[in-house]
């Protein structure tokens, strides 16, 4: 059970142009089941728990955007948030977030926009870890044959067992996430968990969802209605 007390701020970050959805609009606020995909993060953070601060990092240019279609949905629906801009890298956006994190002795929970089918179980799983062990994120075991490919046609078979498929929530000690980040510096990292491992930090590993999937197309809302047991 996560200490009470910790104040927890999740950062989700949606500041990509979703290019490969195509049609102009930026794949976190497309329809899923009536709803933007954006939102069902939202929600699954706030039923978590609604004290959580939540803090949208959205495309500069969509940000008026979202603020009509969010003051479009009933009043049940609009979940107390902040916005920022985001940057020109993801590791940007990421602290352009943490620049709204004003309680360094928190937790902090950084996840992807794109993945909307996150649970609040998972949330919960996140938060008790980074807790007790500082930096925690969710993974899921690989199910499928894998080789590694060195060159041209040169490839070996290795053991799927050891890799794991990384997802978000990301969640940390708020202080530990920033120093790591000022740490880096420039650097550009594919994720958070490895913006604090490159600071020395070691990462704890739970359990995720091979539900919780990312949207990066069209046929995956369609999915991601499906899983939900609604009609796309």
């Amino acid at each position: 059970m996560t200490d009470k007390s910790l104040h927890k701020y999740a950062v989700i970050v949606a500041g990509g142009s979703g290019s490969r959805m195509g049609g102009g609009m930026p794949k976190q606020f497309r329809s899923l089941c009536d709803r933007p995909v954006l939102w069902w993060s939202m929600k699954a953070f706030h039923l978590q728990d609604p004290d959580t601060e939540i803090i949208l990092v959205l495309p500069a240019d969509f940000i008026t955007l979202w603020n009509e279609v969010f003051s479009s949905l009933p009043d049940s629906d609009r979940f107390p948030h902040k916005t920022v801009s985001g940057g020109n890298s993801r590791s940007e956006s990421v602290k352009r977030g943490l620049s709204l994190v004003d309680n360094d002795s928190s937790l902090v929970a950084i996840h992807d926009g794109a993945r909307p089918l996150i649970h609040p179980d998972i949330i919960s799983q996140g938060w008790e870890s980074a807790e007790k062990y500082g930096a925690a994120i969710p993974v899921v075991p690989v199910v499928d044959s894998l080789r590694y490919v060195s060159g041209g046609n040169q490839s070996e078979a290795v053991d799927r067992d050891s890799y794991k498929i990384v997802q978000t929530p990301q969640v940390f000690r708020t202080s530990i996430l920033k120093e790591a980040y000022q740490f880096a510096g420039d650097k550009a990292f594919s994720d958070d968990a490895t913006v604090v491992e490159n600071a020395g930090h070691k990462i704890a590993l739970f359990s995720g969802s091979t539900e919780n999937i990312k949207i990066t197309n069209p046929k995956d809302l369609a999915i991601a209605c499906v899983l939900m047991g609604k009609d796309a």
